[in-house]
């Protein structure tokens, strides 16, 4: 079945729920694990009938240990593969330990069918292993890119990214990352209004896009400066449909414009003007997610101050137009 019939599925019948298989081995490792275990496996009914099922199966026979002493019972082995609508690769036992031929033809049968795959971490080096990520983007932990990069060539390894959506294929960086892409998974099945639900159970934000950077130094500001900074921020994500500059920002934090720009860039990893920017960008994506306004209107309301203004940025940093992204986002709630 195509991606796009799947998914119009899954949104469209309310006794459909789409089964999430995680895998389970020898070695597993728990946080990974439990990611896909906490977003697809966790009963929510207040979100509705027709939420993920979820199982669990087994790569290896025989008892599976996980990390931290926990022993681990499935639901099966790989033969549950062939019913999945995705599958969940949570992190690998070794990015040079060899993936059973088995592992290998349920995955590639599974995605010959349309099922959908993601991998968390080095769970890529499972994927890669299928051959499935030939020619397409991928991403894991940057300890790892390399390695990766160096065992598959054929692979386009992107080494500052959270998470790459391929389509039928999604690979995320580093465990935390994880989160982020489990997340726009429930977004592209379910919308945008029960992902941020999901994201508020967790206590988590509710979106970070998947091009972020990976390694962001970040040190620790004195106290002062921490809590003046704090309160900028908060300034700031409360008025972002007005003009500011780095002086009227330092005044407001009690520091010189040189001080100001050194603990901004320690605490964002970014500028002032590119941190207004990016939060201007994700208020949009939220309203174009969540509300009817018009494009004019929510460029007003997040400082673009006109459609046109929107739409360029827009286009610039997510490589579409508002008016898609919408149209994308904006899919039928849970009955």
């Amino acid at each position: 079945m195509p991606e796009n019939a799947r998914i119009m599925t899954i949104l469209s019948s309310p006794s459909y729920r789409p089964l999430v298989v995680a895998l389970a081995y020898d070695g597993l490792c728990t946080f990974e694990f439990g990611v896909a275990v906490e977003i697809f496996g966790l009963p929510r009914p207040e979100l509705g009938d027709n939420w993920y099922r979820f199982a669990v199966a087994a790569v290896d026979e025989g008892e599976l240990r996980a990390t931290g002493g926990i022993r681990i019972m499935t639901d099966g082995g790989l033969t549950l593969l062939a019913q999945a609508d995705t599958i969940v690769i949570p992190g690998w036992r070794g990015a040079d330990t060899p993936v059973p031929q088995a592992l290998c033809d349920a995955l590639r049968a599974a995605s010959a069918r349309g099922c959908r795959i993601m991998t968390i971490c080095s769970g890529v080096f499972v994927l890669a292993a299928t051959g499935l990520l030939n020619g397409r983007n991928a991403t894991t932990h940057w300890r790892y890119t390399a390695q990766l990069r160096s065992r598959f060539p054929a692979i386009q390894v992107l080494e500052d990214a959270l998470y790459y959506d391929e389509g039928t294929v999604l690979t995320s960086a580093g465990s935390a990352a994880g989160i982020d892409l489990c997340l726009h998974v429930v977004r592209r099945d379910y919308g945008a209004e029960i992902a941020n639900n999901v994201a508020r159970r967790l206590v988590v934000q509710p979106h970070r896009d998947g091009a972020q950077t990976q390694q962001l130094v970040r040190p620790v500001a004195r106290a002062r400066e921490s809590k003046s900074l704090g309160m900028i921020f908060d300034f700031l994500h409360q008025s972002l449909a007005e003009n500011h500059t780095v002086d009227a920002l330092a005044r407001q934090a009690g520091m010189s414009q040189r001080t100001f720009l050194r603990r901004f860039a320690d605490a964002t990893g970014t500028t002032p003007a590119r941190w207004v920017l990016n939060e201007r960008l994700r208020r949009a994506k939220e309203y174009l997610a969540s509300s009817t306004l018009r494009i004019d209107e929510i460029a007003d309301q997040t400082g673009f101050g006109s459609a046109a203004s929107l739409r360029h940025h827009f286009r610039a940093q997510f490589g579409q137009a508002p008016g898609d992204y919408r149209k994308a986002m904006l899919t039928r709630p849970l009955d």
